[in-house]
């Protein structure tokens, strides 16, 4: 323990991959939130593997990665927003699923075909937070304080948002705007993300923090608060034993965030039992 505290003093890009993490965590679990209760969830699946396909294409031409990742996700997080309050013959989810696995096999082609699955592509499919550089983890500070920011100062406009958008209307709350801010917001941490776990792992930052804070509490408040907690505590330790056991860090944080669900999981059913036992005394 005493050594990795050490080494992660010692060496920047130690240092900077634990940073970016916890800032990382933090965005995605907050505005998992919202994905989560509004049956979103799989929305950051389709993106990352939208941002995916958009780095292949990048990668291709020599283009920087960002410049086209970010506008392209945001883009079809936008679409997926119409799609979403309009009818259509292709429902969102539906949409979402075609989407993700066509994006995810278009962009190995491309890469497969320009160049090969190099270092720099596999970082963005399996992830590679150790390659992580000083403008990720600046734009994971400022993805993190705007999610924040947004849960803190319009807490009453997203809570409405997320529970009852017909009332939201009718109280005069531009739902539309508010639901486009969120969708740029989660698109552009997915991408910042990627680096993270990687493009095929995304999704579980999202959902995993949630649903296990969600079996614990009622409270919407507590819920926001408590899944940046989880998530944070789930990337800390599952950074911790990727670098004792040198094993994958996306990987090992995801499956960290499994593991706290099933205890979560666990504990609300033990609960549920001690009460009902209370309750016929």
């Amino acid at each position: 323990m005493f050594k990795f505290v050490e080494d992660v003093v010692r060496y920047p890009f130690l240092f900077r991959a634990l940073m970016a993490g916890i800032f990382i965590s933090v965005s995605v679990a907050i505005l998992g939130v919202v994905l989560v209760l509004k049956r979103y969830s799989m929305i950051g699946d389709g993106l990352s593997h939208v941002g995916f396909s958009a780095f292949s294409i990048s990668s291709a031409l020599n283009w920087a990665p960002f410049l086209v990742s970010i506008p392209v996700v945001v883009f079809v997080a936008v679409l997926l927003l119409l799609l979403n309050e309009n009818s259509s013959k292709i429902k969102s989810d539906s949409f979402i699923a075609l989407l993700s696995n066509s994006c995810l096999s278009f962009g190995i082609i491309i890469i497969s075909k320009a160049k090969g699955f190099n270092v720099d592509v596999l970082n963005y499919m399996f992830g590679s937070i150790l390659a992580l550089k000083k403008l990720d983890l600046i734009l994971s500070v400022v993805f993190s304080f705007c999610a924040v920011f947004l849960f803190v100062f319009l807490y009453n406009k997203i809570f409405s948002i997320t529970f009852d958008e017909d009332f939201a209307k009718a109280v005069g709350i531009k739902v539309r705007i508010y639901k486009l801010l969120i969708a740029v917001l989660i698109s552009l941490v997915v991408v910042v993300a990627m680096k993270m776990v990687g493009a095929l792992l995304i999704s579980s930052l999202i959902i995993f923090p949630v649903l296990s804070v969600n079996r614990l509490f009622n409270c919407y408040r507590k819920i926001i608060i408590f899944s940046a907690v989880d998530s944070v505590f789930c990337f800390v330790v599952g950074f911790f034993l990727s670098y004792i056991f040198s094993i994958p860090t996306g990987a090992t944080v995801v499956f960290v965030n499994f593991l706290m669900f099933c205890f979560c999981f666990i504990f609300s059913i033990i609960k549920k039992i001690f009460k009902k036992k209370s309750f016929s005394c």
